[in-house]
């Protein structure tokens, strides 16, 4: 494995520069770049071949971060503190993410991850990062590198090690929707 600091900084410089990575999440195996970016993010639509009307899962490390994109009241914080398992969240009104990222319905699904490396790359880019499954849209969702397919891998600008793929949980994380009137609807 690589000096840990130095491959954290590069990762997030190529982020930076709107290059695409695969890498290990707290759950399966994603395809991400910077959130922000919205040519970058169309990239992501084209690796997958993803209908843009697909959202995409959003990864930040921090309830701090996750506030400078959406607003969070004490009853979500708390919400999210008692999680145990990866819990996606689906907010209303997101700001400052990629438009082409932001669901029609003006939502965005919102995880922080709880995967060290993950929340070493966030931090060093100071900036969310997209994440959705390693595959083609429609198939099925790799849980080791191995399963990702080679049409994926020669698509993404920079693999990242399996040797940081520290997940102990190998399926997506659960799905909840925040409703306008701050109700929440379990969605898997």
């Amino acid at each position: 494995m690589k000096n840990d600091t130095t491959y954290i900084f590069q990762l997030a410089e190529q982020l930076q520069q709107g290059k695409t990575i695969l890498y290990p999440t707290d759950t399966i195996y994603g395809i991400g770049c910077d959130a922000t970016n919205e040519a970058a993010v169309d990239k992501i639509f084209a690796i997958k071949n993803r209908p843009k009307e697909k959202s995409l899962i959003v990864l930040v490390d921090s309830i701090a971060m996750l506030q400078k994109y959406v607003a969070v009241n004490d009853q979500i914080i708390e919400l999210i503190n008692s999680f145990e398992l990866p819990t996606t969240l689906i907010y209303q009104n997101p700001k400052g993410i990629a438009k082409n990222a932001i669901n029609h319905d003006n939502t965005i699904a919102i995880r922080i991850v709880k995967h060290q490396f993950c929340q070493d790359v966030i931090q060093q880019l100071n900036k969310p990062i997209i994440s959705t499954s390693a595959n083609i849209s429609g198939e099925k969702n790799p849980v080791y590198f191995d399963e990702i397919s080679l049409d994926i891998k020669n698509k993404i600008d920079v693999l990242v090690a399996a040797d940081y793929d520290t997940s102990v949980y190998k399926f997506p994380s659960k799905l909840i929707k925040i409703k306008t009137d701050n109700t929440i609807e379990y969605l898997r």
